[in-house]
């Protein structure tokens, strides 16, 4: 038996399953994720693995430079580092990222309560199933079987966070205390895809004011809805601009690389009366290669130049989630080892790509530390009724970071 298939045995499939079940059924929406994290520090204890499961001072966090921003109301949050010992104390630490808050479920029905996990198929539903328990289990599973074996050559650290969907949080006051790592993995679902590129992603709010009248009397009013949709149409054209002739490698093989959509929209507060007020929130992508400043400036003087004399100039504010690009060199050691582990445990050449959405990846790369996306499911069911992952995907997973792991000093 060589050294691989010792540690393919090592992986214990019907856990993993098992696990991942667990971790579905607990509820961990955003803002309320302690139990769950509580939930994988144990797991991780009974593997033997060393855990550090502890509270964040959020109001100190809020103050730091760079603070990611939150959408989701908490008044506290935990963070969760696994690690698997390595062998030898000075060799090059590896990191994998995972985040365990969800999304709600939505309104419209499942077929299944969304926090039942239930097996079908070859398929776990369930939310969080695809983002991105399936990869936090795969992860923590991936360590163990390493740790199993004698351990990796350097430090194997796993930090499950929290407050991902919403900005990145958990990640944000993991790496304050420690981002000492040559490299980090973040399983987030990449339906088989080795991704070295995201697009940012910003949330704005607008203000818009009118002037109120009864709308019997419409013309002695300014609605603040004709006053918008000048704006909308010009974000419209923004969006286009963002997407023309994108030369990125790997940004340009996505249908819509940086989108800029209007979320929600509210306005007025009676039928018969001319709107006073407009608010809408959204998301705007943010291209690779493009600061998070150079975004912003760029948004705020297209809708200056859009709107109307009619009243005050539009208010844009940020709020939430904060999510600048990253990249990480085709041809980075990291990016050629995960591709080597992919296709060893697949049979395939691994594919390489870039996403439209933003993630942990960016807190990580900003701190000169390469990064990668590679995980089980498909980001196509993330956020959906009836989310799930493909079983057979997260074993895959699994043995890939596995792999990784036993390897990663040698790189």
């Amino acid at each position: 038996m060589t050294g691989w298939d010792e540690l393919d045995a090592a992986i214990d499939d019907d856990g993993v399953v098992g696990d991942l079940g667990r971790l579905v059924a607990c509820p961990s929406l955003g803002g309320a994720e302690d139990a769950a994290l509580r939930l994988v520090a144990d797991l991780a204890d009974r593997m033997g693995l060393r855990v550090d499961l502890r509270a964040e001072d959020l109001a100190e966090l809020r103050r730091a430079p760079g603070y990611p921003g939150e959408e989701v109301e908490r008044d506290s949050l935990h963070t969760l580092t696994v690690t698997a010992p390595g062998r030898h104390p000075d060799a090059p630490r590896l990191v994998f990222n995972g985040h365990v808050d969800v999304v709600p479920p939505g309104t419209a029905p499942w077929s299944h309560p969304p926090f039942r996990p239930r097996v079908s198929d070859g398929r776990l539903y369930g939310r969080g199933a695809a983002d991105m328990k399936g990869g936090v289990v795969a992860a923590l599973h991936a360590l163990a079987a390493v740790h199993a074996l004698g351990g990796p050559p350097g430090d194997v650290v796993l930090h499950a966070v929290a407050g991902e969907e919403d900005g990145g949080v958990g990640a944000f006051a993991t790496l304050r205390r420690d981002a000492g790592y040559a490299g980090c993995v973040i399983p987030e679902p990449t339906a088989g895809a080795l991704v070295c590129t995201t697009a940012g992603a910003l949330t704005w709010r607008m203000r818009i004011t009118g002037r109120a009248a009864h709308a019997s009397h419409r013309l002695e009013g300014v609605s603040s809805v004709d006053r918008y949709l000048p704006v909308h149409a010009a974000l419209a054209e923004l969006e286009e601009r963002l997407n023309r002739d994108v030369t990125h490698p790997l940004m340009g093989r996505v249908a819509l690389p940086y989108p800029l959509s209007v979320g929600r929209i509210q306005a007025g507060d009676w039928s018969s009366t001319v709107p006073d007020e407009l608010i809408c929130e959204g998301r705007l992508g943010v291209p690779v290669g493009r600061t998070v400043a150079e975004a912003r400036a760029e948004f705020e003087r297209v809708v200056r130049a859009a709107a109307d004399g009619d009243g005050p100039a539009p208010e844009v504010t940020w709020t939430g989630g904060q999510f600048a690009p990253a990249e990480t060199p085709i041809d980075d050691p990291l990016t050629a080892m995960a591709q080597a582990a992919i296709s060893a445990v697949t049979g395939v050449p691994a594919r390489l790509a870039g996403v439209p959405y933003g993630t942990d990846m960016r807190q990580y790369t900003a701190r000169g530390i390469p990064t990668v996306l590679y995980g089980p499911g498909s980001v196509e069911h993330a956020h959906a009724v009836d989310e799930f992952v493909p079983l057979a995907e997260v074993s895959v997973v699994t043995r890939v970071l596995a792999r990784l792991a036993s390897g990663f000093a040698a790189r």
